[in-house]
């Protein structure tokens, strides 16, 4: 699955100073992922700090770890997170696949004079890493964390906080368990994880069910009156103003899986979601089956990621973004239309018990 953890072991030998960073916006793997893994290298004996690109939804607060984080910004700590860049012995990169998805740290991190570890489960690694864990069968990299751990001969050192964090960003990167990825092995971690105590129904809670009214109101409209669906290509797609986000007061995660209620609808094969952030729009795809999405925001929108979930950017407007994509839909319109959907499960009504 990955190189052998004996090198990584002789790293960790001695107590060190350790840099831990993951990607732009951190999801539920990329903040679990990380605090999980900061919290045994302290168990290690290892002076841990972990820091994050930018901020991120607050329905994420409740891990372990969460206040010793550190949240890059550039006006007010630029030199506080320079020098522990530039002071770590080791620095892990999880769960991004290059620099350029950590914002202004990248090149604090490219000229880094400390060992660089990579651990990671998205397509085309960058070669900047001096050792890399890059397995893009993985489900998660909160499941190649938990592989590693044991590998090192650690696994009693995971306690219900790092299990819970590790759960989340395996819970959520497989859809609750409903994508291709779920596989016997990830099964079998929930089921090692679960000997520690996490609380599976609470974890599910925090994340998808602690949204606020207006977060409620924001995706009822957006469903409502913004998603297009174009029937001739299996596609549907949704086009977030930064008015309509100011208009409901949108805040970091409120966004966060708009692009699922799209791809939900029966027979669609490609979902997109583009979100207008001013010096930017952001997209997001999805798709099922055989369309790729990595390979369509690589081509076209300067993205990338797994096959059937991606992210891209455009710097044109937003309705130039969106008639450009709408725009490529015909080249792409034979494999749209053949790829099988999968069929929905048959609703079986239980007679009434007697």
């Amino acid at each position: 699955m990955f190189p052998s953890v004996s090198e990584l072991q002789s790293l960790l030998a001695e107590p060190k100073q350790i840099f831990i960073t993951t990607h732009h916006k951190p999801d539920a793997d990329a903040l679990g992922s990380s605090l999980a893994w900061a919290t045994y290298l302290k168990k290690k004996g290892h002076s841990v700090t972990v820091v994050t690109p930018s901020d991120y939804p607050a329905f994420l607060n409740w891990m372990a770890g969460n206040d010793e984080v550190v949240v890059y910004e550039p006006r007010h700590n630029d030199r506080q997170v320079r020098d522990l860049v530039h002071r770590a012995d080791l620095l892990f990169c999880l769960d991004f696949n290059c620099l350029g998805r950590i914002n202004e740290l990248g090149e604090y991190v490219r000229t880094a004079p400390g060992y660089k570890v990579l651990i990671d489960h998205h397509q085309r690694p960058e070669h900047f890493a001096d050792l890399a864990y890059s397995d893009v069968q993985a489900a998660a990299t909160a499941e190649l964390i938990f592989e590693i751990i044991r590998a090192l001969g650690d696994q009693d050192l995971i306690d219900r906080g790092m299990g819970e964090a590790l759960y989340a960003g395996i819970m959520t990167d497989t859809g609750s368990f409903r994508h291709p990825s779920t596989s016997r092995n990830v099964h079998l971690i929930i089921a090692e994880l679960l000997n520690v105590g996490i609380d599976l129904a609470a974890v599910h809670r925090r994340i998808y069910d602690s949204h606020s009214e207006i977060r409620l109101r924001f995706l009822g409209y957006i469903l409502k009156d913004k998603l297009v669906v174009r029937r001739e290509f299996n596609t549907a797609y949704i086009a977030v103003t930064q008015q309509e986000l100011r208009d409901y007061e949108s805040k970091t995660g409120d966004t966060e899986g708009l692009v699922n209620y799209a791809l939900s609808i029966e027979g669609i094969v490609l979902a997109a979601v583009f979100i207008d952030r001013g010096s930017a729009v952001k997209i997001s795809f999805r798709s099922v089956g055989d369309f790729s999405v990595a390979d369509f925001s690589r081509a076209h929108f300067d993205g990338g990621g797994h096959h059937n979930a991606s992210g891209g950017v455009s710097y044109q407007p937003l309705d130039a973004t969106v008639e450009r994509f709408v725009g490529l839909l015909p080249q792409y319109q034979a494999q749209l239309v053949s790829t099988p959907v999968p069929e929905p499960v048959p609703v079986v009504v239980a007679p009434p018990l007697a």
